[in-house]
């Protein structure tokens, strides 16, 4: 099971203690930002505007896997790609204060793309595409990959085995979800050998913020290797129609400056159907944080599971579907 209360320990005085530490004096103002997997804080300095201070989940990532996320940032920002990328002291930018690493960044405003607007759409395909682009050139090494093992099969079994699923929907539930990844299976063998990338892994609106300069990619904490509609399909809301639109509106702006396979389309139901696996096995591992049961109240009831079940359905007759066609 997941870490029990694994933050008892970060009070706003150990967040202080442990910026203190990196040669940066705050002026004892903090404001708790809206991060669960971590715990981030904007922090008022003593001197000069606040920062934003990111504090890892314990044992969730290793230092290399860490360090690979911050070297791909770097990269990016060094490609004037328009990212968040951790601040430096004296050449490190992951630090450690009593039992937890964190990070440093400068804070950055700005608000939620419009998604639906068409030139909004290709101004971030244009960046996507730029950061692709920058991805292509190295793999991660210390990050896993998303794939079915990954986002569908570990976090189904992990589901089954620590008893989440109500008894009366336990048989429905193993159905349903053997179903669906034998559908995302078959999604995945249409798409054949297409090329695996560094995305940002979880690249939806609220991880995007937008100013009269554009867009600032945050966040890069899932970041992982996988193919590129990944760090796209969440960008497409609504109807087939909508969705066609919006897609070609994106793409006419990412393949400016990287190719994009169209093979990578059947994957766009099969990825959106890993993720609703993961996203439920995710709140079941920090269930025993107490933030959790806090923030999602509605996790892990009766109603939950069969929206669940009835959610899976729905992805397997999407994903019989013909792919969207741009």
């Amino acid at each position: 099971m997941a870490e029990t209360r694994p933050y008892d320990g970060l009070t706003p005085d150990a967040v202080l203690d442990a910026l203190e530490g990196i040669g940066l004096r705050g002026d004892g103002r903090l404001l708790a930002l809206n991060s669960y997997e971590n715990r981030v804080y904007q922090v008022w300095m003593e001197e000069g505007p606040p920062l934003v201070a990111k504090f890892y989940r314990p044992a969730r990532w290793s230092d290399e896997a860490i360090h690979e996320e911050h070297a791909f940032v770097a990269a990016l920002a060094d490609a004037e790609i328009p990212v968040v990328a951790p601040i430096a002291s004296d050449g490190e930018t992951l630090h450690r204060h009593a039992d937890f690493r964190f990070a440093v960044y400068p804070k950055r405003g700005g608000r939620a793309p419009e998604l639906e607007d068409r030139h909004t759409l290709e101004w971030l395909g244009r960046f996507l595409g730029r950061l692709h682009a920058v991805a292509a050139r190295a793999p991660f090494v210390a990050r896993p990959a998303l794939d079915i093992a990954t986002f569908g099969e570990e976090p189904r079994d992990f589901l089954l085995t620590h008893g989440f699923i109500p008894p009366d929907l336990d048989a429905a539930y193993r159905s349903i979800v053997a179903i669906a990844l034998d559908a995302v299976r078959r999604s995945f063998d249409r798409a054949g050998n297409f090329q695996a990338l560094r995305l940002h892994g979880d690249c939806h609106a609220g991880n995007i913020l937008w100013t009269d300069d554009g867009p600032h990619f945050v966040d890069f904490d899932d970041a992982r290797m996988g193919p590129a509609v990944q760090d796209l399909w969440m960008l497409l809301a609504g109807d087939r129609a909508d969705m066609t639109r919006q897609l070609g509106d994106v793409l006419a702006g990412y393949e400016d400056f990287f190719d994009f396979d169209r093979r990578e389309l059947h994957l766009v139901e099969a990825l959106r159907t890993l993720r609703l696996i993961h996203y439920a096995a995710w709140l079941a591992r920090r269930w025993d944080d107490p933030a959790f049961p806090a923030a999602f109240p509605w996790f892990n009831t009766e109603r939950y599971w069969q929206d669940r079940i009835l959610e899976l359905r729905e992805q397997i007759a999407a994903m019989d579907e013909a792919p969207l066609h741009v």
